[in-house]
């Protein structure tokens, strides 16, 4: 099995750049990648901030941009969506809770969960009751793997700047997660910079924005730098022993050429 995970597009309208940049640019520069490199698959997961402030025409721009991604998407909410918005043009999108965009999947021999932690009006995120039920008992019935994706991230990432406005209730879901008894790994974004760890026992990883990256500033609160450092994704590997995890830059020029030998055999991709 072969997952990618995509996350903080950030994309606009047609007349609007971002920092100077137009992130549906970038976002097809990613694709781009992605089918050249991991047309094969399963699955492309957007774990939210799919648009930079939920304008109907910026939801209009990406279904345009991702027509030509070969694998198949499953888009998620971040705290720069807009639910209504986001439906009005991805009617079709699934979802288990009318009034979020919440639900789950089995891939292989493991159980995928989306949830939807956007809280409207806040940055952080948070799960309601209703949303917390349901994964209780999304976890009851499934005792095998899973991998559960969220926009804001469960754990503290040791990074003042994002750590304020991540998932605020996540210690009370903590006790769930570690009561499940099979192997259970949280996939996020929100912090536009590539993280691994373990939280809890629990192993956890983040990936970068498409658009602009958060500067890696261990020591300041408040609102993070925003950079151009290169974006990535993340290319997900569940194997009978575990789960592997790789940041695939895709903004770079592809050289290729041997490791030892003569430059002279470089060749562009």
């Amino acid at each position: 099995m072969k997952i990618i995970q995509i996350s903080d597009l950030h994309i606009t309208p047609a007349d609007h750049l971002l920092f100077g940049s137009d992130p549906l640019r970038r976002l097809q520069q990613c694709v781009q990648h992605i089918n050249r490199h991991h047309a094969d698959a399963d699955l492309c997961v957007l774990t939210g901030d799919l648009t930079h402030a939920g304008h109907p025409l910026a939801y209009e721009r990406l279904h345009a941009g991702l027509q030509d991604l070969i694998p198949p998407v499953r888009l998620m909410m971040g705290n720069h969506d807009n639910r209504a918005a986001f439906r009005r043009v991805f009617a079709q999108e699934r979802t288990e809770l009318s009034d979020f965009v919440q639900y789950a999947e089995t891939v292989q021999d493991w159980r995928l969960i989306y949830l939807d932690t956007l809280q409207d009006g806040f940055t952080n995120g948070y799960l309601c009751e209703l949303r917390l039920s349901w994964l209780q008992n999304e976890l009851a019935r499934h005792s095998g793997p899973v991998m559960i994706f969220s926009h804001h991230p469960f754990p503290n990432l040791q990074y003042p700047a994002m750590d304020w406005l991540r998932l605020s209730n996540a210690s009370q879901i903590l006790p769930m997660l570690k009561a499940h008894p099979a192997p259970l790994h949280l996939f996020a974004g929100h912090v536009h910079r590539c993280a691994s760890g373990i939280w809890n026992g629990l192993p956890f990883v983040t990936v970068s924005g498409t658009n602009h990256q958060h500067e890696l500033d261990l020591a300041h609160e408040g609102a993070a730098t925003s950079t151009f450092e290169p974006a990535s994704y993340a290319v997900i590997l569940p194997n009978a022993e575990g789960l592997t995890v790789h940041f695939q830059p895709f903004d770079y020029l592809e050289l290729r050429f041997p490791y030892t030998g003569d430059l002279g055999q470089l060749r562009c991709m």
